[in-house]
C-alpha cells in the first residue's frame, strides 16, 4: 500500500510520465489520459509489485468517467522519483 501511495501523491503532484506503450494502449481504446491520471486518485488497488523490474509497480482499478473500469499500471521510477503509465486495458480484454 506504500507503493500506491507514493504513486497517487506523486502523480497528484504532476509528477508523472505517459510511457510510450501506454500512450499507445490510450489510443487504441479511446481513453484520454486526463481520465488516467485524475482516476488514480480514486482508484483500488488490485495489486503491489514492490520486487517488479525494471521499477516496482501497482496494478489499480480505475473507473472511467462514462462508469467503465480499467487496469492501469503504473510504476515508480527511483531515480527522476517520478510514477509512469506503464499501461491501460479493459478488464474484458485478454
Amino acid at each position: 500500500m506504500q507503493l500506491f501511495q507514493k504513486i497517487k501523491n506523486l502523480v497528484l503532484e504532476n509528477r508523472y510520465v505517459i510511457g510510450q506503450h501506454a500512450s499507445e494502449r490510450l489510443d487504441e481504446r479511446g481513453i484520454m489520459e486526463w481520465q488516467i491520471v485524475v482516476g488514480v486518485s480514486k482508484g483500488e488497488l488490485l495489486l503491489e509489485r514492490p520486487e517488479a523490474l525494471p521499477n516496482p509497480a501497482v496494478e489499480v482499478s480505475q473507473t472511467l468517467e462514462d462508469g467503465t473500469e480499467v487496469k492501469a499500471v503504473w510504476s515508480y521510477l527511483r531515480a527522476s522519483d517520478f510514477a509512469k503509465l506503464v499501461t491501460v486495458h479493459y478488464f474484458d480484454e485478454r
